[in-house]
């Protein structure tokens, strides 16, 4: 019904719309990105400034947060075309709204310290409402404070606080992910002994969490990997500062050895920056496509060699990760990127949403059997 009565406005001229398609932040080379066969990639929507993690409404509306932009969009695509022709500002000057989650009609979004709600916003995206605080007991500090936010199936609001340093020992709430009630009660913590994670996702079968974490610079170009690990037992620690990568025995704070933390479900390529990550459950990509958790791996800047930059596939079988492979690259060219990819949306009809912060754009990946 909202989005019978959105067509309707926007063809009155009662919306004050921003057509998506003004120019991308940075130049955008869609023939440079390699996919499998059948696989293609298409502008979703352009000019999206700082576009980071994405969540979708109830009535298709793609919801988008950034990072340094402080700023909260949404996406419509009135005409079913796959092409997001509106783009609405749903908030301004926020501090670092990095994560937006939607539930039962009401957005949320994570700040730096805060996770805030509007609600019934997607019959009011030309005028969005006041926000009321969930929670604001989260630190203040910037260095890997921006957030990723989730709802889980437990309908409470997952959200990590990473390390406030490159490495350093500290103690929870930092190097945690966390999680509380709709309401900002009840805050749990669900895993420590994590640098930063700005992506999670639910394993379809079983239910556990699994995330993505960056390993720390100033070590060389191949030490420590990125991580893939998953939530088994409540509150399990991940050996971070003390054990990196599930092999490396960091001793700078305190000899402790690897055997006591949880190993990684699979190492990723060093300083590649995985950041979002989602399983894919739909129904548009080819069956065996179930088995594999899509990562966006954002690129690093901090080794000799550029690394990322590009969209990885782990398969999981019987809930263990058992391979790692490129998906989707061409971003970076040489030693020039021209996008660096963020999060992962699957759609309500199968199809990829990828956010890319750096051209500013959101991309759709679909598949058409060859």
């Amino acid at each position: 019904m909202y989005r019978l009565s959105f067509l309707l406005l926007a063809i009155m001229g009662l919306f004050a719309v921003s057509i998506a398609h003004a120019e991308p932040t940075a130049q955008v080379y869609l023939d440079q990105i390699r996919l499998p066969e059948g696989f293609r990639i298409d502008i979703y929507s352009d000019n999206v400034r700082g576009a980071r993690s994405l969540a979708v409404g109830d009535n298709g509306t793609v919801f988008v947060g950034t990072r340094n932009s402080g700023v909260v969009y949404a996406l419509v695509d009135f005409d079913g075309d796959n092409i997001a022709e509106s783009r609405y500002t749903i908030a301004s000057n926020l501090n670092s709204p990095n994560g937006v989650a939607f539930h039962e009609g009401s957005l949320y979004v994570a700040e730096i310290n805060r996770i805030i709600r509007y609600d019934n916003i997607e019959a009011q995206l030309d005028s969005p409402p006041r926000p009321s605080v969930v929670y604001d007991g989260f630190p203040q500090d910037t260095h890997h404070g921006w957030k990723y936010l989730r709802i889980g199936a437990d309908n409470m609001l997952y959200a990590p606080v990473g390390v406030p340093c490159d490495i350093c020992d500290v103690d929870v709430p930092y190097g945690a992910i966390h999680r509380l009630n709709l309401d900002g009660t009840g805050i749990e913590v669900v895993a420590q002994g994590i640098r930063n994670t700005v992506g999670f996702d639910w394993h379809p079968e079983t239910g556990e969490l699994w995330f993505t974490d960056n390993g720390n610079d100033a070590m060389g170009d191949e030490i420590p990997p990125d991580e893939l690990n998953r939530v088994s037992v409540i509150g399990e620690h991940f050996g971070f500062p003390f054990c990196l990568g599930g092999f490396y025995n960091e001793d700078a704070f305190g000899q402790r050895d690897c055997s006591e933390f949880t190993a990684p479900m699979q190492l990723l390529e060093a300083h590649t920056a995985a950041l979002g990550m989602r399983f894919y459950d739909g129904e548009m990509f080819p069956e065996a496509y179930q088995e594999y958790v899509f990562i966006a791996e954002h690129g690093s800047r901090s080794r000799s060699e550029k690394v990322g930059y590009r969209v990885t596939m782990v398969r999981v079988v019987d809930n263990f990760a058992v391979s790692y492979e490129i998906f989707a690259d061409g971003w970076l060219q040489g030693d020039e990127e021209w996008g660096r990819p963020v999060d992962i949306l699957v759609m309500p009809d199968g199809a990829m949403l990828v956010s890319d912060d750096f051209a500013g754009v959101v991309y759709r990946i679909s598949y058409q059997a060859p």
